[in-house]
């Protein structure tokens, strides 16, 4: 039995009951306030950790409060974490101890830690000893408990502390407020089993979990009823989805299949997963994006051994070839890390290799951020940050020369593109997206958002066209 035909892997109708009828309670309570409750969400990291928090923040209006941007408004504030990097760390740990400012002026403000870093025991001590402002602290598998722990943080009025005792459940028919009208997130599955060594993740985010097909062709619906053109379907590793007898590539032929003009994309792909099959449905689904991004994060055989990627060098370019075999247009970026413990210059420079043979349109490049719990950890790292950093400067120096020399061959062309919001910019107000998803600078009206339209590229830079609609 798969872990989706699993009734367990499912939260109980009755238990999402529960979790309505609290929300109903607590709506009652806020409408008898002179006031309308303010509430405040501040995001981190990757876009599975948006669609929580429009899922937060759908249950926050369900139970009576205005959403705010301005944290000093707020009644509630709440911190949506990242645990990826230590970079994100840091400044999560800084922003989380600005909010004693807002906490001090509002004594009855509720500051709330959640999402990834809250499922790491390291980073929840943390907060329980050096941040006492904090009042609720609860992990990503407990997003769908929110209205319950909300009310009892009301109530109790003291700190509330849920431990993350399980892998985490799928909970349906959460309401979900979006920020945009045009692009929106879908989640078709949660969690990681491929535990890289130097990733968190399937640690904070539990085991592989995939939606049901028929509820994500429900919710696919629903958002292209309500005018999405651009739908991108979320999981830690999509093309593991598993759907009963639907893999992946056939859910993209399915969803190809609601009436509507509007895009499919799809993020984070693992390159082990990525197949020919997957690859000829995007060929033949004309609403599929010619897009990938298939992080490669290191182009040396041995450091992808260590990194328990599951490919070599040669078997990820060869992905990329079937990619472009099927789809010669198709636009392909990655991620990469430099400075994984133990990494020579040599194992460096083959690296630059894939990245010279790959010719990725763009690419996300990281240092190498230790995360405890994780295999890499472990590892003996002997090379200085500052090899690291002039490591660093290599690749992006090159990535940055193919992105100009890719978007320069966009210069004089006519392409379709999908305006998505405006720009503080009165010679380019507008912003777009091509169908391989590159960033596009737009003369035009603002009418034009939410519309296709025809853009004549004029000029570009390393990581965006400029054009005239």
């Amino acid at each position: 039995m798969s872990k989706r035909e699993d009734s367990n892997v499912q939260v109980h109708e009755n238990d999402l009951q529960q979790q309505r009828l609290i929300m109903d309670r607590v709506r009652e309570v806020s409408e008898t306030r002179q006031e309308k409750p303010q509430a405040y969400v501040d995001t981190y990291g990757c876009q599975q950790n948006e669609a929580d928090s429009e899922k937060l923040r759908g249950m926050l209006v369900e139970m009576g409060y205005d959403i705010t941007y301005d944290e000093n408004e707020a009644d509630v504030a709440i911190v949506n974490t990242c645990a990826i990097r230590e970079n994100a760390e840091n400044r999560v740990l800084g922003n989380i101890g600005a909010l004693t400012h807002t906490k001090k002026a509002n004594p009855n403000q509720l500051v709330v830690f959640c999402g990834c870093l809250a499922a790491v025991p390291e980073s929840v001590e943390k907060i329980e000893q050096s941040y006492k402002h904090v009042g609720l602290i609860f992990p990503p598998s407990k997003i769908w408990k929110f209205p319950e722990l909300l009310l009892r943080a009301l109530i109790e009025k003291k700190r509330i502390f849920e431990s993350d005792s399980d892998e985490g459940m799928i909970a349906e028919g959460l309401p979900t407020h979006r920020d945009g009208t045009v692009k929106a997130w879908l989640t078709i599955m949660n969690g990681c089993n491929n535990f890289c060594s130097y990733c968190i993740v399937p640690y904070v985010r539990g085991r592989e979990r995939s939606r049901s097909v028929d509820a994500i062709l429900e919710e696919a619906c629903s958002l292209v009823a309500l005018g999405y053109k651009d739908i991108t379907l979320l999981g830690q590793n999509v093309n593991s989805f598993a759907g009963g007898e639907n893999d992946f590539a056939n859910l993209l032929r399915q969803i190809n299949e609601i009436e509507g003009d509007f895009l499919i994309r799809f993020m984070t792909s693992h390159p082990k997963d990525a197949s020919r099959e997957l690859f000829k449905a995007m060929s033949e689904c004309e609403k599929v994006a010619h897009h990938i991004h298939l992080p490669f994060q290191a182009g040396n055989d041995r450091i992808l051994k260590l990194m328990n990627r599951g490919y070599t060098q040669e078997e990820y370019l060869e992905k990329i070839a079937i990619a472009r075999e099927f789809i010669p247009d198709i636009v392909i970026t990655s991620d990469v890390i430099v400075g994984y413990p133990g990494e020579t210059e040599e194992e460096f420079n083959d690296t630059l290799e894939l990245v010279e043979k790959a010719q990725f349109e763009a690419m996300f490049t990281f240092l190498y951020s230790k995360r405890p719990g994780t295999a890499a950890a472990k590892l003996h790292d002997d090379v200085s940050r500052e090899e690291k950093q002039v490591r660093f400067q290599k690749l992006v120096d090159l990535q940055n020369e193919i992105s100009e020399r890719k978007h320069e061959e966009y210069i004089g062309e006519v392409v379709r593109v999908l305006v998505d919001g405006e720009a503080k910019d009165a010679e380019y107000p507008l912003k777009a997206r091509t169908n391989g998803g590159r960033l596009v600078h737009l003369t035009g009206e603002p009418s034009l958002v939410g519309n296709f339209v025809e853009a004549k590229i004029s000029h570009c830079n390393n990581w965006s066209l400029f054009g005239d609609s």
